[in-house]
């Protein structure tokens, strides 16, 4: 992913809510498969990290987009923003060049 594509998905992201939240017992296995059925129908998904999650959000973020085999796009705070390319029929999101 170029600079430039990163700049334009994070200005998308700034528009969005968070959809998920990650609390105290951190990522669990349904957590990652609800991830990545989000990933799957939007492309483009912010999460938020509760105060009573003890775990870095670097760290999950990257455990995540591991996982669900997306990029991480930015982590701010507390706050994910992950991207992952939809298949052709379904894509929304077109990235620049």
């Amino acid at each position: 992913m170029t600079s430039k594509q990163r700049a334009y998905l994070k200005g998308l992201a700034m528009e969005t809510e968070p959809i998920l939240q990650i609390g105290k017992s951190s990522l669990t296995p349904e957590f990652t498969s609800s991830a990545a059925e989000a990933l799957a129908a939007r492309e483009l998904i912010k999460i938020n990290v509760l105060q009573n999650c003890m775990d870095d959000p670097k760290d999950i973020a990257s455990v995540l987009a591991e996982r669900t085999g997306s990029q991480v796009v930015q982590v701010i705070g507390k706050k994910i923003i992950l991207y992952k390319e939809g298949k052709k029929e379904k894509k929304r999101i077109e990235l620049p060049k």
